[in-house]
C-alpha cells in the first residue's frame, strides 16, 4: 500500500470517470478561453499545466496555439492524454512527475493549477515547496493561476452527504467531514459500478483566500489577487471557488 492516499494508482484509476466526465470535459474551452483573458496572455507562450491529469485544459491550450507542458503523477492519466493528444494532432509535452519534484527554472510564461489540485500533502511545507516550484519555473513576469474551492466557499455550502450518478450508470456516494478546526476536509468517497464497490478515504488541505495569498507571496509572488471566478469577480459572499493570480 502507498505510505499516501495521492501515490495510489488504484485511486486514480477508480476515480478518473468522476474526474474527467463528459461534463468536465465540455467546460474545458470555457474555462481556457476565461482564464486567458483573465491573466491577458497572447498565444505561442510557453505554459504549464500542473498537474494535468487528463489534459483538459492542456489540450485547449495546444489547439490555441500554445506551446504546452502537460505534468502529473499519474501515468494511466498521461496515457490516456497522449492518446487525445494524437487523435487531433497537438504536440504536448508530458512528463511524468511530484509537483514536489517538477521544476524547470524561467521555462514557462503561464503555469495554471486547475480543479482544486492543491492541498494534497499531509506537512504544509510540501504545499510551500510547490509554490516555490511555481515561482522558479516562471520567466520574470510570468503568471500564475490557480483554481480551487476555498475555505470560505467550503462554508458557504458545506453538504456532509452528497450522491449523483456518473456517466456509466455508476454511483458516488460522497461523505465529508470537517477536520482541524478547518484546516482540512476528510472525504470518503464510495464508488458503486458495474457490481463493483470501492471506498477511499483522503483528506484536503482547503485555504483561504488570505492564506493562500500569504503563502505565495512568502514564496516570493508578487501582485497576488483573489478572485471569485475564472470571470474575474470578485472574491466575496457570493464567490463558489477561489481563483488566485500571481505574477513572478
Amino acid at each position: 500500500m502507498p505510505d499516501a492516499w495521492h501515490d495510489d494508482d488504484e485511486l486514480w484509476k477508480h476515480l478518473a470517470p468522476v474526474l474527467f466526465d463528459r461534463r468536465r470535459w465540455e467546460k474545458a474551452e470555457t474555462e481556457v478561453q476565461l482564464l486567458l483573458a483573465l491573466v491577458d496572455q497572447s498565444t505561442g507562450a510557453a505554459v504549464l499545466d500542473l498537474p494535468c491529469g487528463q489534459g483538459r485544459h492542456a489540450l485547449e491550450l495546444a489547439r490555441l496555439g500554445f506551446r504546452v507542458t502537460g505534468v502529473d503523477r499519474t501515468e494511466s492519466y498521461l496515457q490516456e492524454a497522449r492518446r487525445r493528444a494524437d487523435a487531433n494532432g497537438l504536440r504536448i509535452e508530458w512528463v511524468t512527475a511530484d509537483m514536489r519534484e517538477f521544476r524547470r527554472p524561467e521555462a514557462f510564461e503561464l503555469i495554471i493549477n486547475m480543479f482544486t489540485s492543491f492541498g494534497y500533502f499531509q506537512d504544509a511545507d510540501d504545499d510551500r515547496l510547490v509554490a516555490e516550484n511555481f515561482l522558479r519555473s516562471l520567466k520574470p513576469g510570468g503568471r500564475l493561476v490557480m483554481e480551487m474551492m476555498g475555505r470560505e466557499n467550503l462554508a458557504a455550502g458545506f453538504q456532509a452527504h452528497d450522491w449523483h450518478e456518473l456517466d456509466d450508470g455508476g454511483f458516488l456516494l460522497e461523505e465529508r467531514a470537517i477536520v482541524d478546526h478547518w484546516r482540512g476536509l476528510r472525504n470518503r468517497w464510495i464508488l458503486l459500478r458495474g457490481g463493483e464497490r470501492h471506498e477511499y478515504e483522503f483528506t484536503l488541505r482547503h485555504y483561504s483566500a488570505g492564506q493562500l495569498i500569504d503563502l505565495l507571496e512568502g514564496a516570493g509572488f508578487d501582485d497576488v489577487t483573489a478572485f471569485g471566478n475564472l470571470e474575474g469577480d470578485p472574491y466575496d459572499e457570493h464567490a463558489r471557488r477561489l481563483v488566485v493570480v500571481a505574477t513572478r
